[in-house]
């Protein structure tokens, strides 16, 4: 990879760019022979080896080639090595000649893309449209920048776009499909994959998506066979290794997913399924202190996640940390939805720390457990100081989300809804808005109206929360069947989900439907979980 500060070379790429010029040397002409150092750049980046092509631009360019006429090849190649900072360098280093002009926003605009710079992003997508509204590989972009803005809506539209433009785009085909996997389900998912794939066996990207859909769908031996491949197309890729890591773990192999995941590097350390893993697999080889190192990073990234809260609280019990375990997690048993495994764990550190009452209280309460319907989730500000960074940008989740909650702690849910229908109206793309509008509407009591937000949620991304809530939602409307055929249907496009077999069997417990409840039970004691009551 170039330096981000300099051009210089390893010896092996100044070898390459010797051998490079002596083969652009020659009294070719100047339009052929800049249309072939294109063409061949291009492949080059298309067969993986963007090193090549970088090579080749530049040899072209020492050779008399125009800089501006190779600039946008050239930033592509360094961005698909990873080299943002020297592809930025390149890429602001002059102009684009005619007909390059596209390219070279796009460019710039996925390389604002990556650095998280959206509004930059957006502005030099807009300016490669005016130069090409055609190009399928900017609607991807777009699609992808959309969808990073929580548009997801709108990312289908650029995605569908990108497709019709031209349906030979294996990675329009790839984008498609990320955004079907979605909206519809894993397998409905997969001829797209397949489908890019056909244009491109050896694509990187396509290759892991395809392998990490097969693997969420239970197909373990067809993953095994695609990770092999992308190991042999892309050797330092590290996906391969973090999926077999995340089947060995499914199979119990502790020690070997731990070593496997040890392949991947760094690569994954701040990828929150990753760091999710590996606290999983240390905690199971009994470094205890590890999983809760990973645990607490994983609960700082995501403080909402209630997996990772319980996940580090039981580690910290099997450290012995009962200080920590009741500064951290009174609170959360505190809460009407605190589970009886928080409750108890609190409260045995409560007790071992001598506050007999506040123990007995939580191991009550976890021997007793109350049905309760919703709640929100609590806020650590009060309501008027979230209430002045709201007014500053009502239509934006970050200040909205938390003022919503405080709202509804205080019982204000006539203005929390009316300040989720708002986030709503303004961001018609985002399913997690229509979500929350659901969600407060649930707690108001209007479990019709919040069905109806939901099935927009579900419109546009179906995934297991929605699923839950659309479930309730239908059951205490008392549109049993429909929530048995919904939650089946997603069952039949996700055959791995847990909420999806529990919540069936729940449903199917006692009922006339007794071969589908042993079926279901049936895989979920395959899976190692509990059985219903009937």
């Amino acid at each position: 990879m170039t330096s981000s500060s300099s051009t210089t070379f390893s010896i092996k790429r100044v070898l390459a760019l010797s051998f490079a010029l002596l083969a652009l040397a020659g009294p070719a002409a100047g339009a052929s022979r800049l249309d072939d150092v294109r063409e061949r750049a291009q492949a080059a980046i298309e067969r993986n080896d963007p090193v090549s092509a970088e090579v080749l631009l530049r040899a072209a360019i020492k050779g008399g080639v125009s800089e501006d006429a190779l600039r946008a090849y050239l930033g592509k190649a360094l961005l698909a090595q990873g080299d943002r900072a020297e592809a930025r360098r390149v890429l602001e280093g002059g102009s684009f000649a005619p007909g390059t002009e596209a390219l070279g926003w796009r460019v710039r605009g996925q390389i604002a893309l990556a650095g998280g710079d959206l509004r930059g992003a957006a502005n030099a997508f807009d300016t490669a449209l005016k130069a090409n509204p055609r190009d399928s590989d900017l609607w991807v972009a777009i699609a992808a920048l959309r969808f990073s803005g929580g548009e997801q809506l709108q990312s289908i539209e650029a995605a569908e776009r990108a497709v019709a433009l031209d349906p030979h785009n294996a990675h329009a085909l790839a984008f498609r499909g990320l955004l079907i996997r979605e909206q519809y389900g894993l397998a409905a998912a997969l001829p797209w994959f397949e489908a890019g794939l056909k244009e491109r066996p050896d694509d990187p990207a396509l290759l892991g998506e395809y392998a990490a859909t097969l693997g969420d769908m239970g197909e373990y031996r067809a993953m095994l066979i695609v990770c092999r491949k992308l190991a042999l197309v892309d050797p330092k890729n590290p996906r391969p290794a973090f999926l077999q890591a995340v089947l060995a773990a499914r199979a119990g192999e502790t020690d070997l997913a731990r070593t496997i995941l040890q392949h991947s590097g760094t690569a994954f350390r701040d990828m929150p399924a990753a760091v999710l893993l590996t606290g999983v697999l240390e905690y199971r080889a009994g470094n205890i202190n590890v999983a809760v190192e990973q645990f607490d990073r994983l609960v700082r990234m995501q403080p909402d996640n209630l997996q990772a809260r319980q996940m580090l609280l039981r580690a910290l019990a099997r450290q012995g940390s009962d200080p920590l375990i009741t500064a951290r997690f009174d609170g959360d048993a505190a809460q009407p939805w605190a589970a009886p495994y928080t409750l108890r764990l609190v409260g045995a550190s409560w007790r071992r720390m001598g506050n007999k009452a506040r123990a007995e209280d939580l191991l009550e309460r976890a021997e007793h457990p109350a049905a309760h319907g919703p709640v929100p989730l609590p806020t650590d500000f009060e309501t008027s100081v979230l209430a002045t960074a709201y007014a500053d940008a009502p239509n934006q989740a970050q200040t909205a989300v938390p003022y919503i909650r405080a709202l509804l702690k205080e019982g204000r849910t006539d203005e929390a809804q009316a300040a989720a229908d708002r986030l709503r109206d303004a961001n018609p793309g985002a399913a997690e808005a229509h979500l929350l509008a659901g969600d407060v509407s649930i707690l108001r009591g209007d479990t019709a109206g919040a069905l109806d937000d939901y099935q927009n949620g579900a419109a546009i991304r179906f995934n297991e929360p929605v699923l839950r809530r659309m479930d309730a939602a239908l059951r205490a409307l008392g549109r049993t069947d429909e929530a048995d055929a919904m939650t089946s249907r997603y069952l039949a496009q996700n055959p791995q989900s847990l909420v999806a077999m529990k919540l069936l069997a729940a449903s199917w417990a006692g009922g006339l439907q007794r071969d589908a409840f042993v079926a279901v039970s049936r895989a979920l004691a395959a899976r190692g979980q509990p059985l219903p009551v009937q």
